[in-house]
């Protein structure tokens, strides 16, 4: 899928539109996140999006301009507990009371984990777990007195499934996963009409394997199958609009892990470390000169727009069956109940 093509120097028009749904976006500036946004854009809404690069930031406000919405950019380190809140305040001054808040914003290092080092461990900790952690408290914070809202977490497989050379990201998706089951709980508690989800994503067509650091030999590259950011994107919306479900799973490969780590996880431990090294690399050698976004932006002001997808759009997919699966799985468990001829065949057409 080709990404929107938007005029140069668009002027950033911040006035809110009447009415429409006020989304936050972290980790906006590419990948999945940018995709969400320009998805909500797409709708009317109101988006305000948060990322470190500028440079990434004003392209993905265009996009959502074009695309029919309202863009309003601000760079932000979702690590700066207080850096968040306060862009919180200027989103709700700027755009109007936040009614979801997304949560995308990672960063990482693909090396074995005797290959990195402490402060970059917990530098990957303070982003992709820390910033969920503030940026909820951000969120939490202005919804509650309202008594209304979403938060929609994106996680991964490997919020369940840790695999070699990304340690650092899956002891942070294995977090965001504990303490949002935990907050769920307690607002359940409250019995608040606040609502908090999760998306376990497959692997996705981003650029972060073009600007995570990155000390393997080769290229670092997502296991196939890999799908296009929009994909994952129309999984964050639906769970956005439909919050009462606890987790979303995207993607048949999704589904495979899980289910096999729940079954068999001593068996895929050695299956991964037999294939885990050579499936996560191409064959090419790593560029030299690949830039890295663990302390700074890759799209700084002397970046360049990275977009919302990666390197492999050749390998990658727009389409996913298991997606519509995922968000009709009562429709289909009725359907299996009534003993329907047809459920088998609706739940068979996987991604691919």
């Amino acid at each position: 899928m080709k990404e929107i093509a938007v005029p140069a120097n668009q002027p950033d028009h911040t006035s809110p539109i009447p009415g429409a749904q006020v989304v936050v976006v972290t980790g906006a500036s590419g990948g999945i996140g940018r995709a969400t946004a320009r998805a909500f854009g797409a709708r009317g809404a109101n988006v305000a999006l948060i990322a470190r690069g500028t440079t990434g930031l004003d392209a993905a406000g265009a996009e959502v301009r074009a695309a029919g919405g309202v863009a309003l950019a601000i760079p932000v380190d979702v690590s700066d507990a207080e850096a968040v809140d306060a862009a919180a305040d200027q989103i709700e001054e700027t755009i109007g009371p936040i009614d979801v808040w997304i949560n995308v914003a990672f960063t990482s290092v693909f090396a074995p984990f005797t290959e990195i080092k402490p402060a970059e461990f917990a530098r990957v900790t303070e982003v992709s777990y820390l910033g969920y952690v503030y940026s909820t408290m951000a969120a939490l914070a202005r919804m509650r007195p309202r008594d209304h809202g979403t938060v929609v977490q994106v996680g991964s497989a490997l919020a369940y499934r840790g695999i070699p050379l990304q340690s650092a990201y899956c002891g942070a998706k294995h977090a965001v996963q504990g303490f949002n089951e935990a907050l769920r709980c307690e607002l359940l508690h409250e019995r608040s009409a606040v609502r908090t989800t999760m998306v376990q994503m497959p692997a996705v067509n981003t650029p972060q394997f073009s600007w995570v650091l990155s000390r393997l030999p080769r290229q670092a590259q997502p296991v196939p199958p890999i799908y296009q950011p929009e994909v994952a994107a129309r999984a964050v919306v639906y769970a956005a609009d439909h919050p009462r479900r606890r987790e979303y799973w995207v993607g048949a490969s999704t589904v495979g892990t899980l289910a096999a780590n729940a079954l068999v996880p001593g068996l895929l431990d050695r299956y991964l470390a037999a294939t885990g090294f050579d499936s996560q690399q191409t064959s090419d050698t790593r560029p030299a000169d690949q830039r890295a976004n663990l302390w700074e932006p890759a799209d700084g002001p002397d970046g360049r727009d990275y977009g919302a997808h990666g390197i492999f759009d050749g390998q990658a997919t727009a389409r996913c069956g298991q997606l519509w699966a995922s968000h009709h799985h009562g429709l289909l468990g009725a359907a299996a109940a009534a003993g329907l001829a047809g459920a088998g065949a609706l739940t068979a057409t996987w991604c691919r």
